[in-house]
């Protein structure tokens, strides 16, 4: 706790004296307002920590701006007027047309998490706004390995699918041509036992007809055959 307190005391010294450099207090008074608490998790790749001020009996000139951090362990000097590098951890906008600045929290982690602290500078005043407490959850959604995992889990079901998919359909158009060639093989079967059914019936036909011309009486042939010579005389 009394690591804390120094550490405060110590932010405070040195924020007072960077704002002693930059400005000194006169006619002119500041106000600067900062949302008090801002909650993000850890999937956020930016932050933004909004600042807004006003101002009485100040110059016209545009003020600076300084932004600095109070962490668990030391107090930080973030940016002092300026921090626009894209590359860099953090970067400050400015729209002093609305009197408003802004401090950008680039590739958040963790580690982000604490009260960042806005001031404002004019030459003849100086304030800072009462820090806007950011708080970094770890995400609760999949981390990356899991989500990897997953996602390999999920190709290789998709694999699987696909080739018993692929399997099914080999065996039931296997199974399709099978049942075509049986049911082929036996429609020739039985078109082959109708021919022989039908030959067999036909010779049996023939072969009673046979028999019973050759069975009849003598004389019944013998008038066939005379009735057949007068016919012809």
């Amino acid at each position: 706790m009394d690591t804390a307190n120094r550490g405060k005391v110590s932010l405070r010294l040195e924020i007072g004296l960077i704002l002693f450099y930059v400005g000194a207090a006169g006619a002119c008074t500041v106000s600067v307002v900062q949302p008090g608490y801002l909650e993000v998790d850890s999937t956020h790749k930016t932050v933004t920590i909004e600042c807004t001020f006003s101002m009485t009996k100040c110059p016209s000139e545009q003020p600076r701006s300084l932004w600095f951090r109070y962490g668990a362990h030391q107090p930080e000097i973030l940016c002092v007027d300026e921090c626009k590098q894209k590359e860099h951890k953090f970067t400050v906008e400015k729209a002093l047309a609305r009197n408003q600045v802004s401090l950008t929290v680039n590739r958040v982690t963790l580690n982000d998490s604490a009260i960042y602290i806005c001031g404002i500078a004019f030459p003849s005043a100086k304030q800072t706004g009462g820090g806007t407490t950011l708080v970094v959850r770890e995400s609760k959604l999949l981390s990356k390995e899991l989500q990897s995992l997953l996602i390999a889990l999920i190709v290789l079901l998709s694999i699987y699918i696909t080739g018993v998919c692929v399997i099914l359909i080999v065996l039931f158009r296997s199974k399709s041509n099978l049942l075509r060639n049986k049911e082929t093989k036996e429609d020739s079967q039985k078109k082959k036992s109708a021919r022989r059914i039908f030959q067999e019936i036909a010779q049996e036909l023939y072969h009673k007809r046979y028999v019973e011309t050759n069975q009849q009486p003598v004389s019944e042939r013998y008038q066939k055959e005379a009735t057949g010579e007068e016919q012809h005389l």
